[in-house]
């Protein structure tokens, strides 16, 4: 297991909330589909129609191809009916997307195809630049060719190739972490300017689209997308440097981003054009305060700074790190179905216990599903189609119910196209909220 620094988890200082708040980083067949799932390339197979062939056609040097419309999506959104409730959206998301040996990535693409779920994998670009290479690598304010995450092997980087190219043909999203994860000094990634931004992203893209040219494989088959237009949103590191980086995905068509340092269950709305898209503050069982929607945010609430404390510590932290997700998403879907969104790294700390944790939810969740509720394991992307066909006041008037706040008067009422005045019986009110005692007093950020 690597150690945390590999995350460059920075020292705790003083926030607002009450919980330590930072953001670390660190082939089954088809199965039946939902009612939101088409399931086919053109979003919409009927039985006993032959498959569409596939066509293939080599981009650059062939590290990517053009391959068709992505498989396994859901079936084209429509606006919300005057007084239908919103489906509960939840995201499940993944920082780095790195294979490193630990099985990890194919253990949660195992899990989405066994519940017809989606994700979305934020991939680091230099996981794809062998570190023979990384000299091509020019972070912004920072020495040519380093990496606060290091680099992959040669063995690791064939595996990561391997799972990106199977998570896009099973329906998930491939978006972007960047690439040499800085969080602290005059390089961070909380001190680039638009510009500085903006080559970080081009050449995050081009270790994706030119790994055959940097690493002389020749053997391996292509990504199968195109990554200009694939890429339509990422998460920036430590959830630094937002109002920057912004600019600089605004000026590229971007339609999302996922780097805000933190928010609340309630429905998202536009910044700089782009759906804001933040992790959220959840109860977090046992402690007076919530805490941040990722997993390296409960470590630091139960651990510290330690990412292999004592074992016999283990069952009931999992245990807690379960139901802070669990109470996260029946929160939302109880009151005012605001989206969920969950923040992963392919990591075994303490014994793996949050990666555990997620599968929990994750089967949780769908047994939500399975007993007919509208729930949607889906990718920020599938998402942000979503949000972008429905009408304007409906979203508007959903962004007025708060954290845990019902709908008055029941969904049908309340978007009813009635009018109304808000929203009831909820808790209402903001997270973060505790005294401090505990182990989170204050807001640290890794990556």
């Amino acid at each position: 297991m690597r150690a945390l620094t590999r995350r460059g988890m920075l020292g705790l200082g003083a926030g607002a909330a009450a919980a330590v708040s930072l953001a670390g980083c660190g082939d089954k067949g088809p199965k039946g589909r939902g009612p939101e799932s088409s399931g086919g390339p053109e979003g919409g197979d009927r039985p006993g129609k032959p498959a569409p062939a596939k066509t293939s056609r080599p981009i650059g040097d062939g590290s990517t191809a053009f391959t068709g419309k992505q498989p396994r999506q859901p079936s084209r959104p429509v606006p919300l009916e005057p007084g239908q409730a919103p489906p509960q959206f939840v995201v499940f998301s993944w920082d780095g997307a790195g294979e490193v040996g630990n099985g990890l990535f194919p253990r949660f693409l195992d899990l989405a195809e066994e519940h017809d779920a989606r994700m979305t994998f934020f991939l680091s670009g230099v996981y794809l630049l062998p570190e023979s290479k990384k000299r091509l690598y020019d972070p912004p304010n920072n020495p040519r060719g380093a990496s606060d995450i290091g680099y992959l092997t040669d063995g690791h980087i064939k595996d990561t190739l391997k799972n990106v190219r199977r998570a896009w043909l099973e329906g998930h999203e491939i978006g972007t972490h960047f690439n040499g994860h800085f969080c602290a000094g005059s390089g961070s990634v909380g001190n680039w300017t638009p510009r500085q931004w903006r080559s970080e992203i081009d050449q995050a893209k081009s270790f994706v689209k030119e790994w055959r040219t940097n690493s002389g494989w020749t053997d391996l088959p292509s990504l199968p997308f195109d990554y200009d237009k694939e890429l339509v949103g990422g998460r920036a590191p430590c959830l630094l440097g937002q109002d920057n980086l912004l600019t600089a995905a605004r000026d590229l068509g971007w339609r999302y981003d996922a780097s805000s340092p933190g928010g609340l269950q309630v429905w998202p709305s536009r910044r700089r054009d782009l759906w804001d898209l933040p992790l959220q503050q959840i109860p977090f069982p046992g402690r007076s305060f919530e805490v941040l929607s990722m997993d390296y945010n409960i470590l630091a609430n139960q651990s510290v700074n330690s990412t292999n404390a004592p074992a016999h510590r283990h069952p009931a932290w999992r245990e807690q790190a379960t139901q802070a997700l669990v109470s996260g998403f029946e929160r939302a879907y109880g009151t005012n179905r605001a989206p969920f969104f969950v923040g992963n790294h392919f990591e075994q700390w303490n014994g793996g216990i949050y990666m555990d944790a997620v599968e929990g939810a994750v089967r949780h969740i769908a047994r939500e599903k399975e007993k007919g509720g509208d729930v949607r394991m889906v990718s920020f992307r599938q998402f942000t189609d979503w949000l972008d066909v429905q009408r304007p006041e409906v979203l508007e008037r959903l962004r007025t119910l708060g954290v845990g706040q019902e709908p008055a008067g029941g969904w049908k009422a309340f978007l009813g196209g009635s009018g109304g005045s808000g929203g009831s019986g909820g808790t209402g009110g903001t997270a973060g909220t505790g005294a401090g005692t505990g182990a989170g007093t204050g807001a640290a950020r890794g990556a």
